[in-house]
């Protein structure tokens, strides 16, 4: 059965029974055991919040609206999916955000490009720093492999990346100007918003003339619309304070 959600916090959306689900541990260090789209004790009592709960993305909307689109976006058997071939458009957190770490579990079939933004200010347009996502299990570490800051900064040596039906794990750090990538349990990159480093990879780059572009911002993160299917669950962050950054 297809169900329409049409509600300021719950738009529409094609709910439909196509992907299956198979666990992993996202937050093994602190979750213990826990069912997708749930919060272990261990979570909870570490500050972690959901941002999709497997029936109803109601922390996300259209980038530049209120709603999210009629289509192009499903949920799925406790997956959030991009539609393969549609252009719904990017959606974004309903909160902004300046210290925090976000978790999320994606999959999508090889050869498939997608990412997450995160200090996406609506003002400046469909722009943030990116954690690229590619369904390359062959990736080899460059500006534009997966789990890098797009077009900036390269990963260090990457883990094994899967291909569906495999899932991937991926979170991101900010907290002071630190910002950190992981994919499937592995710190792949770490920078400062703002360094010398940042900044001069920016301007060798496509975002030179973006103002701000490489620094820190209080902003929402952004699920991309890159063209490709892509199925994401177990999103999932927690605000971070900035005291105990490391500089």
């Amino acid at each position: 059965m297809m169900t329409h959600l049409n509600h300021p916090c719950r738009p529409a959306l094609l709910l439909m029974t196509a992907l299956g689900a198979t666990a992993i541990l996202p937050l093994a260090a602190i979750a213990g055991e826990s069912k997708p789209n749930t919060l272990s004790a261990g979570e909870k009592d570490a500050g972690w919040q959901l941002l999709f709960d497997g029936r109803a993305p109601t922390s996300w909307r259209s980038f530049g609206k209120e709603t999210l689109p009629g289509k192009g976006w499903e949920v799925s058997e406790g997956w959030l999916i991009k539609k393969g071939g549609l252009k719904p458009g990017n959606l974004v957190t309903r909160q902004e955000f300046t210290d925090f770490e976000f978790s999320w579990e994606w999959r999508m079939a090889r050869g498939g490009n997608n990412g997450v933004k995160y200090f996406v200010d609506e003002k400046r347009g469909k722009l943030g720093h990116e954690y690229q996502m590619l369904a390359n299990p062959d990736d080899k570490a460059s500006k534009g492999a997966t789990a890098g800051f797009y077009a900036v900064l390269a990963p260090y040596d990457l883990p094994a990346i899967k291909a569906a039906p495999g899932i991937n794990h991926s979170r991101i750090s900010v907290q002071g100007r630190n910002v950190r990538h992981w994919l499937n349990g592995k710190l792949v990159l770490e920078y400062v918003c703002g360094s010398e480093e940042v900044l001069a990879n920016v301007a060798l780059s496509k975002f030179k003339d973006v103002p701000n572009f490489g620094r820190k911002l209080t902003a929402r993160i952004m699920l991309t619309d890159h063209g490709s299917e892509c199925a994401f669950r177990n999103l999932k962050i927690r605000e971070l304070s900035a005291g105990a950054a490391r500089e």
